[in-house]
């Protein structure tokens, strides 16, 4: 075994260890991990598009939102979240018009407060929280993971080709198979699970995931970058491990309140809507 893989799989266990302890404490904890993640996110994000060439005051701008959105997320009000995030993306849109900064710095602003929002959303603080942030979890890991060696395995026709060369069809398919037994699979061992709603959930955010994952890729290539940062050992940045999770619970979020403005905008936790018709 190299050096290499020796520190990359310790890397893997300490952040498993830190992410499931977090999750299952929640509250407070786990606010805080979703604001670290947010943080880091923006800071790699920044870094690779070079945004500190064109505006300091951008850049500056850009800092100051996504840590009120942080430290709203932790010791804040909620409710506040999604409000403060919209209106700061809007600013900064409206500021990019008048002083042509770049778009980056607005797309960074909102993926970067975005995952903060939606993460603390998902697992609030409760029961059913818990259950939603493990759902997504596992929906996210179990796509990175069997796309990942279906892939290998089966090769085939790529994916994307001109963004990341190594992704197949195969693979894909393979990830998304592997996250809706998965996703049902953790519902089940919580609630009485029955219908259809639970796979299509877990087969639209496993989509999301590997979305994510190319968008991402995406960047990187667009900036000639090969890793978001050398934050992680063994593994790269932040962004390189979350690129998946991050657009799969702000895929989940949408979700959950799409289905609270069909049920005429009741009042529930994010993780409740999410398995609203779940049969829990």
């Amino acid at each position: 075994m190299t050096r290499e893989l020796r520190l990359r799989i310790l890397s893997s266990i300490v952040m498993l260890a830190v992410v499931l302890a977090t999750t299952w404490v929640g509250g407070l904890a786990f606010q805080a991990l979703a604001a670290v993640i947010g943080l880091a996110v923006f800071w790699e994000w920044s870094t690779m598009t070079r945004l500190s060439e064109v505006s300091m005051r951008g850049l500056a701008l850009g800092w100051l939102s996504v840590v009120v959105v942080a430290v709203n997320a932790v010791i804040g009000d909620p409710a506040l979240s999604l409000p403060l995030l919209c209106g700061f993306t809007l600013t900064i849109m409206l500021m990019t018009l008048l002083r042509r900064w770049r778009w980056w710095l607005a797309g960074g602003v909102f993926y970067a407060g975005a995952s903060i929002v939606t993460l603390a959303a998902i697992r609030d603080d409760d029961a059913i929280g818990f259950v939603a942030m493990l759902f997504v979890f596992v929906t996210v890991w179990s796509t990175d993971i069997f796309a990942y060696f279906v892939g290998r395995t089966l090769g085939g026709p790529k994916l994307a080709p001109r963004i990341s060369p190594g992704k197949t069809w195969s693979g894909a398919i393979g990830g998304t198979i592997a996250a809706v037994i998965g996703g049902y699979a953790v519902t089940a061992s919580y609630f009485s699970v029955s219908g259809w709603w639970i796979p299509v959930l877990a087969l639209v955010l496993s989509i999301c995931s590997q979305m994510g994952d190319l968008f991402e890729s995406f960047i990187k290539r667009r900036f000639g970058a090969k890793d978001s940062s050398q934050l992680i050992p063994g593994h790269g940045g932040v962004m390189d491990r979350v690129d998946g999770l991050a657009t799969a619970s702000f895929a989940a979020f949408m979700i959950a309140m799409t289905v609270a403005a069909v049920n005429n905008g009741v009042t529930d936790s994010v993780g409740g809507l999410l398995f609203d018709f779940a049969g829990r």
